[in-house]
């Protein structure tokens, strides 16, 4: 299957300047006569892939997932760089060692359930991701995405209260200019202290689509949910759906399996919503989501021009 260029053509110029769509991550070699004109392989490939990524015109973003996992280096900063034409920006997950409140076992055997103690260590951040960043990828660099998934609650965790406390000391402690945005797994922490914490620091609350989190379009109700001077979204899974199920239901992500409708129109309303603030607005798509995220973006796109026209 392949979107016909015509109609990608028609999309993205119909696109308001402010808003950026994009996928996580890049490197789904089935993607090729839908945004790869030829065969990559599995692996080896990721630069030149994210060169002929950014060319799709649709995308004006993308989801840099890998730094989840362990900082970017600065040759894979400097590589990155390389292949992106000026003024498009990334969305970069911030290194877990940073957002894990306390290990997993699937993580970390050796300390599954003990306390992180570099949860929310703001000069780490700075000294491992920030700088590099900054030197290497200024030109490229959107919003960090502070992913922070299930945090124990009750006595052993945290109350939504600490929550937003520990945000308040950590986001007080870091360079204001960058952009910073603060995704959650905890429907209970979206109080207002949390909202009023983001906004103090101009730091966006993450709107994302997930197995245990209200659908965005509750979170854009929430009054104050939008936080700081751009907004920030990631359509990862329908609310209910486990990853695991979504992985095998829907690989190799060449084709929509599961539209959802009201994702789809949540996340033109957030755009709009951005639109009529004039602000930026910075929206990625999990394949997860429907089974092939470039699909779903033309869909919310379209949703978008005929909301805009």
């Amino acid at each position: 299957m392949t979107l016909p260029a015509e109609t990608v053509a028609r999309l993205a110029e119909a696109l308001p300047a402010g808003v950026h769509f994009g996928t996580s991550s890049w490197t789904y070699p089935a993607w090729k006569d839908l945004i790869y004109s030829k065969e990559y392989p599995a692996t080896g490939a990721v630069d030149r892939m994210l060169e002929e990524y950014a060319r799709f015109p649709l995308f004006r973003t993308v989801g840099i997932d890998s730094s989840f996992y362990a900082p970017m280096t600065p040759k894979t900063l400097a590589a990155y760089a390389a292949v992106l034409p000026d003024g498009f920006r990334c969305v970069s997950k911030v290194w877990d060692r940073i957002t894990v409140h306390t290990f997993s076992k699937a993580r970390n055997k050796a300390q599954g359930g003990e306390r992180n103690p570099d949860f929310l260590n703001a000069e780490l951040f700075q000294e491992a991701i920030l700088t590099p960043c900054l030197e290497h990828f200024a030109g490229h660099l959107g919003p960090f995405a502070f992913e922070f998934q299930q945090v124990p609650s009750g006595k052993k965790g945290l109350s939504p209260q600490d929550f937003a406390d520990a945000l308040d000391v950590f986001f007080g402690a870091l360079p204001r200019g960058p952009q910073y945005s603060v995704e959650i797994r905890n429907a209970e922490f979206l109080v207002p202290a949390y909202f009023a914490v983001l906004r103090e620091h101009n730091v966006a609350h993450l709107f994302n689509s997930w197995t245990r989190m209200p659908p965005i379009g509750a979170q854009l109700d929430l009054p104050g949910s939008i936080t700081a001077d751009f907004v920030v979204a990631r359509a990862l899974l329908r609310p209910g759906r486990q990853y695991a199920a979504a992985v095998e239901s829907f690989a190799p992500y060449d084709r929509v399996q599961d539209e959802n409708p009201e994702l789809r129109s949540d996340l033109a309303r957030l755009a709009e919503t951005a639109v009529k603030l004039r602000i930026p607005a910075y929206i990625l798509v999990n394949n997860r989501a429907e089974g092939s995220a470039p699909y779903t973006i033309a869909a919310v796109a379209g949703l978008l021009a005929d909301r805009t026209a």
